[in-house]
């Protein structure tokens, strides 16, 4: 794709067209200099491809080799496949497992052959901005492989109270209260001995999956360790309405059936309990004290039995002497 761009820097001294093509690229390689993430790029190169060739479609996925996972971060237009005799794709490539496709379709036969007339300077136009997509995609996995859980994807345990802490600060007080709910499997431990490492994986991601179906987008969830995750209820929901959230987790878990053997259509059915506790802005209590307190009432809620919750609140004179 080198010589195409030169070539069109070449020609563009005696053609018009040519010249409004370089143009062009050297617009979009300008503007995804000031993008700040990778969706942000996606989004700008949609736009150029919309006013430059009426390109009204557009997937833009990240593809991990190692891991055989598709991301999708931008998707504008219908539905297309790969394989369509209108469709094009380009492969951005970052010489790692995490690489980049860039899809889209022609909208009629007659704009397919407008595209294949002008498919040199869409081409050139991507040599052009790889390095910059590139660079968008080694950030992005950068920031994720630093923050979140490699098994569920949820936040790990630094990120997760580091972000919180700059939820306060940035907060500015707006609201009294923020919820924490500490939630782990039942017995656990049997699942890793019974079976295997995999299977526990598994069991781990339909928590996570059934944790994000109940909550808020602005809610964080973070993985601190083992099968423990920690829910931050940020939104403003109430003391009462977080309850029914965690009561709503710990019902919709034990519904799931988790596949541990395929060929056999063998399924594992697991329980989770769940403490709970309140963190007040204006009282003396810290983030950290409240983590720990969510902890003891967990660890109330599993000596009650399965898919028990437990507030901290409850915890008696009696229950602490025995706790520790």
């Amino acid at each position: 794709m080198k010589n195409k761009i030169l070539e069109l820097i070449k020609s563009s001294a005696t053609n018009q067209d040519d010249y409004n093509s370089l143009v062009s690229i050297f617009n979009l390689h300008e503007q995804l200099q000031y993008a700040t993430n990778i969706k942000q790029m996606a989004e700008d190169i949609f736009n150029w491809l919309y006013k430059e060739f009426k390109i009204d479609n557009l997937t833009f996925s990240l593809f991990d080799v190692n891991k055989n996972y598709k991301e999708i971060i931008l998707k504008k237009g219908e539905e297309f496949y790969l394989d369509d005799d209108l469709s094009y794709f380009f492969i951005i490539n970052t010489h790692t497992s995490l690489n980049a496709t860039v899809s889209f379709r022609a909208t009629s036969k007659v704009h397919f052959k407008i595209l294949e007339v002008k498919y040199e300077t869409i081409e050139a136009a991507f040599f052009q901005v790889s390095p910059i997509v590139q660079s968008g995609i080694l950030k992005k996995n950068f920031i994720e492989s630093s923050s979140l859980d490699s098994v569920t994807n949820v936040y790990n345990r630094n990120y997760l109270i580091e972000n919180l802490n700059t939820h306060l600060r940035l907060s500015n007080n707006t609201r009294d209260e923020i919820y924490f709910l500490m939630v782990g499997i039942d017995h656990f431990k049997a699942v890793i001995d019974e079976f295997d490492y995999d299977i526990a994986d598994k069991v781990l991601i339909e928590l996570a999956k059934v944790i994000h179906s109940n909550i808020n987008e602005f809610d964080m969830v973070g993985r601190l360790n083992g099968d423990e995750f920690l829910v931050s209820v940020l939104n403003n929901a109430s003391e009462y309405q977080t309850e029914e959230i965690a009561k709503k987790i710990i019902s919709d878990f034990a519904d799931v059936n988790i596949l541990i053997n395929e060929e056999k259509n063998h399924f594992l059915k697991k329980t989770i309990c769940i403490g709970f506790e309140v963190y007040r802005l204006n009282s003396d209590t810290t983030i950290t004290d409240c983590i720990k307190n969510a902890d003891i009432a967990l660890y109330e809620a599993k000596n009650k039995g399965r898919s028990q919750l437990f507030k901290f609140s409850d915890l008696s004179a009696e229950d602490t002497i025995d706790l520790f």
